[in-house]
């Protein structure tokens, strides 16, 4: 990569080229980096923390597997049809069936880096079910440590690449038609990366609450990135909750997920008095979606005032084997899951929408991309289908990179003008944790959301140029928007529950974009049609 000369940059900023940055180290981040490598392209990868929520990620990967291997009469319309029906009327269909039509190849290249997932019989992967699916088609690596596999791969293939760690992008440049580059904050102080093609693929937004299956850096960056530049947002409501979140104490931060496939594989939720949660809520029952379970549970301990339910696994045989990533987590906590119930919450876990993309990655402004969990494809509509995650990152995350190289490669070397002192609302942490855990968790009220909103509108203007202060305003400006479109979706939908509207109403069957109005302030634009 090489230096540029100060003339565009302004004093004290250090400065680069490149063809494309990717911003994130996760599944659809590393991907989009290596596709775009293979096209020949100079790219850098942006990494501000080690950890990623791929690497978290217990359940698998849902796919449709070639006709010889398939399953139950499994077919791509049939995962379709699943994916649609737990995005509550808001999936774009026709997004959905490219990007499960092509999760088999996209798989396969995943295994010529180097992955490995688990087998019946060899040849033959092993294939479970989780909630919402109505086939077996989930494949995993170690039970259930397949995000875990997923990274190791990747990281083994990506060794080759320019990753820049501990550099925290604060703002994505541009000259109002195109990306120019990235503002970006690292040890060496603030600097710039002129490139035409910009991917972002920073993850979820977990950490605006108490409480999260993510990792440190799940802050919201990318949405708040893609705010700043003038883009919309979409979806952004409805933020999922895990059912199932092991129950340590009351303390905050990061708390180990306890997999869906154990529900798939037999064990049961009932509360403190051994009662079932999902019995009369939904057909599948503990099977139901996520949605739909979290609220369960949701509701059961409002009801008792319990501080956990029980997920009951001790009828799974050899759970300890099976499950060894969940055995480990609950045994550091004490509890054996093989001898006695887990204690459960649910917790913030996955954003089922984002920043506005095609099924290539492509937004709004010419050269910007996003990928994975940042993205609003229109795969997941109101609540994502369980491990569909890892599909799209994969997916999308390859097919962004080869867009970003050919977007690079037909509009050459750019120059990014040096910005202005970026100053953004900056609420402190833990303040707006507790706000947005009372306010916009799994059930939500418009008087809790106004609170909220008016809350927010007072966070003070802080100078943005470090990985803490950029991290608590994308916290800010992205828990502005969610409370924005929280507030203008007057209904229950998919994993968004208005406690004051508990009925889904099909009028509001549209998704609902948000975008900084003239003064900068996240704003809801017109709906937008669902597809």
């Amino acid at each position: 990569m090489t230096a540029v000369s100060a003339s565009c940059g302004g004093a004290g900023y250090w400065q680069q080229r490149a063809d494309v940055v990717v911003i994130g180290t996760g599944v659809a981040g590393l991907v989009a980096a290596l596709a775009a490598v293979r096209e020949g392209r100079k790219v850098v990868v942006l990494s501000k923390i080690a950890e990623t929520a791929t690497f978290y990620a217990q359940g698998g990967i849902a796919v449709v597997l070639p006709d010889s291997f398939r399953e139950g009469g499994d077919s791509v319309e049939a995962h379709v049809a699943d994916t649609v029906a737990a995005g509550g009327g808001l999936c774009d269909v026709d997004a959905v069936r490219s990007i499960v039509a092509d999760g088999y190849l996209a798989v396969s290249d995943l295994v010529d880096a180097g992955a490995r997932f688990d087998e019946s019989a060899p040849g033959h992967w092993s294939l479970t079910r989780e909630g919402g699916h109505s086939r077996r088609r989930i494949i995993h690596a170690g039970g259930d440590a397949t995000g875990a596999e997923v990274q190791r791969a990747l990281d083994h293939a990506a060794t080759h690449l320019d990753i820049r760690r501990n550099h925290v992008a604060l703002q994505v440049c541009h000259d109002g038609d195109q990306v120019t580059g990235v503002l970006v904050h690292s040890g060496d102080g603030p600097g710039i990366v002129h490139a035409p093609s910009v991917i972002l693929a920073t993850g979820g937004l977990g950490h605006l609450y108490a409480a999260t299956t993510n990792p440190d850096g799940s802050t919201g960056d990318g949405v708040a990135l893609a705010l700043q530049a003038g883009l919309s947002v979409t979806d952004i409501e409805f933020v999922q909750f895990h059912p199932t979140m092991l129950y340590t104490g009351p303390a905050g931060g990061r708390r180990p997920l306890i997999s869906e496939a154990l529900r798939g594989e037999g064990a049961v939720l009932v509360d403190r008095q051994g009662n079932s949660i999902t019995a009369g809520v939904h057909p599948l029952g503990d099977l139901a979606p996520r949605d739909v379970v979290a609220a369960a549970i949701d509701a059961r301990l409002r009801e008792t005032g319990d501080p956990c339910v029980y997920l009951d696994a001790t009828g799974i045989d050899d759970v300890r084997r099976r499950f060894p990533t969940v055995t480990a987590a609950c045994l550091a906590a004490g509890v054996d899951p093989a001898a006695r119930p887990i204690p459960v919450v649910p917790g913030a876990h996955y954003s089922c929408g984002g920043v506005r993309t095609d099924v290539h990655g492509r937004t709004e402004l010419a050269g910007l991309f996003a990928a994975g969990e940042v993205a609003r494809t229109g795969m997941h509509g109101a609540n994502r289908l369980a491990s569909n995650s890892l599909l799209e990152g994969l997916v999308v995350g390859g097919r962004a990179g080869r867009a970003a190289s050919m977007h690079s490669q037909e509009s050459g070397p750019t120059t990014a003008a040096a910005p202005a002192a970026v100053r953004l609302p900056v609420l402190a942490r833990d303040a707006l944790q507790h706000a947005m855990s009372r306010h916009a968790s799994v059930v939500r009220d418009a008087d809790g959301l106004q609170q909220l909103t008016a809350m927010l509108a007072d966070a003070p203007q802080r100078a943005v140029a470090d990985r803490g202060t950029a991290e608590d305003a994308a916290l800010t400006m992205t828990a502005r928007a969610i409370a924005a479109a929280a507030l203008a979706r007057i209904e229950s939908r998919g994993c968004h529950h208005r406690g004051d509207h508990p009925e889904t109403d099909a009028a509001q069957a549209v998704s609902i974009s948000v975008r900084t109005d003239a003064a900068g302030a996240p704003a809801v634009a017109a709906p937008v049609g669902a597809g």
